[in-house]
């Protein structure tokens, strides 16, 4: 819907905690520019929180407060409305009220998009209004709009990467100073980097939803959060950071999308795995986020920066509401969902890879010809072995040649049923190293 000249755009805002409360300081601290910027000035038209009486980062003029939310959203004089309050519902309904009364949206919930994206990507095509999510995954990092825009005529094989703050600032710590992953925990919840119960987080669920968007975008295909392969990093433990660091490789968590050889599929998974320290994902430090993406004619892109973090987050919110407004005031709209390549994505087990294996091992004669029979069966090529400690405490740790999940799980299951093989310690994959 063109907008008459002269006219403000009114902003609805969904949630003041974190986020939102920044959103209204950079509306108010910007206000010149961002009108400057869209073509007409951004005014707040309310904001729907459930306690009208808390305590908040910013002040709000008490007359924009509102617990209607649904009113607040389908209100005539509303142009955008602006959800950063999170999770499956209510946001969807609110959305899709506002949505249906041409109302466009900008949006910060990945856990949403991840689950139902579909439903909202309909409801935006129906009402002709902008749906707009550069703040769902990484923070400030425009990584979205480049994905959807800037490669729109390429055709994107990869995208590789760290899209949680929270497990990379555990990880980092774990690797600089040989820290347990409970004390890591610890140290990133008394920061603020970690809440208090960090399950979405250390357990990959946050990154997994931010894979399946990725991979909707890069591969032109649906994917929800289910078609994910998950694995977090509770395991991890010193002696897995220590041994990657003896060997020239630091453990992240990474969200992987990737086409398979012939094109026909793909793969979404989010685990932990050791890259070389060459490769530039290694040295992302902290509650840092870079993602790396690799394409046919652009060739290898590293994005990077905050990926989380109330200011950096709504950065990202008001570049949407900037692109937003300009749409609305043009009489057009942005990219829509393109889903068109109908790709399959491919179980884990397809996935082809290398793989750090540690063993704890009897100490007698025979065992590493019969550790070695086992991977053979499997066809699973070893790379390197090596023992670290001796007698009784001596474990095995093999490298291998690039095979697949499923035959490195048959692989495990295998040994595990070995006499000699007293525990499987850890597998973790080894990742990145022909971008190194």
């Amino acid at each position: 819907m063109k907008q008459t000249p002269g006219k403000k755009l009114r902003v609805a805002l969904l949630g003041c905690g974190v986020v939102g409360s920044q959103v209204i300081r950079l509306m108010r601290e910007q206000a010149d520019d961002l009108a400057a910027r869209v073509g007409a000035p951004l005014e707040l038209a309310g904001v729907a929180v459930r306690r009208p009486g808390r305590a908040r980062d910013v002040e709000v003029d008490p007359e924009l407060i509102t617990t209607d939310a649904e009113a607040l959203v389908t209100r005539d004089d509303v142009d955008i409305v602006v959800e950063v309050i999170g999770g499956i519902e209510p946001a969807r309904s609110l959305i899709l009220a506002a949505m249906n009364s041409g109302k466009s949206v900008v949006t910060a919930n990945k856990a949403l998009l991840a689950e139902d994206g579909a439903t909202i990507h309909r409801a935006a095509r129906d009402n002709s209004v902008d749906l707009y999510f550069e703040a769902a995954v990484a923070g400030a990092i425009p990584l979205i709009r480049p994905l959807r825009e800037s490669l729109a005529g390429d055709h994107v094989h990869r995208v590789l990467g760290i899209v949680n703050g929270t497990t990379n600032y555990i990880l980092d710590k774990m690797d600089s100073s040989g820290a347990s992953f409970s004390d890591a925990l610890e140290e990133a919840q008394a920061l603020g980097y970690a809440e208090a119960d960090p399950t979405a987080d250390v357990e990959g669920f946050d990154a997994a939803a931010k894979a399946a968007i990725l991979a909707g975008i890069a591969f032109h295909s649906r994917v929800t959060a289910a078609d994910v392969h998950r694995e977090g990093i509770t395991e991890i433990t010193a002696t897995d950071v220590a041994s990657a660091k003896a060997m020239g490789y630091v453990i992240k968590l990474l969200a992987i999308c990737a086409r398979s050889e012939d094109g026909r599929s793909f793969g979404v998974r989010v685990h932990p795995a050791m890259i070389p320290r060459t490769h530039p994902l290694a040295g992302v430090r902290e509650a840092y986020n870079a993602v790396f993406v690799e394409a046919e004619s652009a060739g290898q892109l590293m994005f990077y920066g905050a990926g989380a973090g109330g200011a950096p987050t709504a950065s990202a919110v008001l570049g949407d509401i900037v692109a937003v407004g300009r749409n609305r005031l043009a009489g057009t709209r942005g990219p829509e969902e393109s889903t068109y390549a109908d790709l399959t994505v491919h179980p884990v087990g397809e996935t082809v890879t290398r793989y750090h294996v540690s063993l704890d091992v009897a100490d007698k004669p025979g065992v590493l010809a019969r550790v070695a029979d086992m991977f053979a069966k499997q066809d699973v090529s070893i790379q390197t072995v090596r023992q670290e400690g001796l007698g009784a405490d001596a474990q095995l740790v093999l490298v291998t040649h690039r095979a697949s999940d499923a035959a490195l799980s048959a692989t495990i299951d295998s040994l595990r049923e070995l006499d000699i093989v007293r525990d499987v310690v850890s597998v973790m994959r080894v990742e990145g190293e022909d971008a190194s």
